[in-house]
Order: structure tokens, then C-alpha cells, then sequence
């Protein structure tokens, strides 16, 4: 079993990236496990209170039920992912069943800030896309899909996202095993130096 970790800043393209690969192992068996879905449940507080939560600290991610689910899944046994909802701040209480794959593909901001997870990933990819690109994209994303205001999109990015990306999501890009720059992603390029690692 093989374990991509695609990480990045928000809206970096990730998710893109991440169905991209997911399309070229389809066939072979591949399964994606999102890093938001771990977000730590925060029921007990109000609405209120969890849209106040820094969730692009690392410490927002429940790393110890993420670490147990990689863990399980490279024994061939099957999990259960939390599902995680933006407009309430909130895990859910169903959840959904993940069966193992021979590829695993996990994406998120955190992947790489947690020393247990780097050593379950094979390979590691970081996308290092220019702030502005990533704030442009990510106002237009919460807009449309998680019924956001681009007021209070631009207050989260520049008092959460911008100085924990500074602190956190950025620096991890050193254990990467590729670093990709441009906008215009070669998926060609990603696939043929996952599949030369596989090899060895």
C-alpha cells in the first residue's frame, strides 16, 4: 500500500491535484482521506464559539484518530472517516466507511506538521502557490460553497490562514520529496516520479 501526501497551503489546488491522481489510479485502487475530515469535535462549544476556533492551527486536527485510521488502512483493514461540516464548524455524527486501497491519497494543510504522519507517507508533494492566487480562489470557493461573506473570508485569511501558513504550513514544505511552484501543474510530471518511487 502506497500513501501520497499532498499538502499545501489553502486553496492551493490541492483537491485538484489530489482527484487528478485519484482519476490515474482508479483502476488499480486508490482511496483519498481528507485531512479536514479529522478536525477535532468541538460539539460542546456553541456556534458561536467554534467559529472563533483557529482551524488553520495544527492543533486543530484530531492527529491521534488520523494516525490510528493511516495506520489501520496499511493493515488492510477498513475505517471510519469522520465527515466534517464548514458551515457549522462541526463534526458530524455519521461518518464514512473507507475501505483499503492499494493507493491512499491524503490531503490537507497539516499532513506534513506531524512527525507520525511523515513517516507513513511514501511520497510527499507540496504545492507553493503565491498568496494572492490562494486568497482569490479561496474567497470565491467559501462564497459559493460555504456561505461566506467576502468580508469575513478576508478577515479569516489575514488573522488565521496568513500567520499560520507563515508559521506552520509553510516551513513544512522541506519534507516534501517534490516542491511544485506553478499554477499550471504538469500531472504527467507528478505521476511518473510517484511511479519511479513506487519502484524502489
Amino acid at each position: 500500500m502506497f500513501l501520497i501526501g499532498i499538502c499545501g497551503g489553502t486553496c492551493s489546488g490541492k483537491s485538484t491535484l489530489a482527484k487528478s491522481i485519484e482519476k490515474y489510479f482508479e483502476k488499480s485502487g486508490v482511496v483519498k482521506i481528507l485531512c479536514d475530515s479529522y478536525y477535532r469535535d468541538n460539539s460542546e462549544l456553541s456556534l458561536i464559539k467554534r467559529s472563533k476556533i483557529n482551524f488553520d492551527h495544527p492543533d486543530s486536527i484530531d492527529f491521534k484518530l488520523l494516525i490510528r485510521n493511516l495506520k489501520d488502512l496499511k493493515k488492510n483493514k477498513k475505517i471510519k472517516e469522520p465527515i466534517y461540516s464548514y458551515k457549522s464548524h462541526d463534526r458530524l455524527k455519521k461518518n464514512k466507511t473507507i475501505f483499503p486501497k492499494k493507493t491512499i491519497i491524503l490531503e490537507g494543510l497539516h499532513i506534513f506538521c506531524n512527525d507520525k504522519i511523515l513517516e507513513l507517507i511514501d511520497f510527499g508533494i507540496y504545492l507553493d502557490i503565491d498568496e494572492k492566487t490562494r486568497l482569490n480562489r479561496r474567497i470565491q470557493r467559501d462564497i459559493i460553497s460555504r456561505g461566506r461573506s467576502k468580508k469575513e473570508v478576508e478577515k479569516r485569511f489575514f488573522s488565521m490562514c496568513k500567520p499560520m501558513h507563515e508559521k506552520y504550513i509553510d516551513p513544512s514544505k522541506k519534507y516534501a520529496d517534490i516542491i511544485l511552484k506553478s499554477k499550471n501543474i504538469s500531472i504527467k510530471k507528478v505521476i511518473n516520479l510517484i511511479s519511479e518511487k513506487r519502484m524502489f
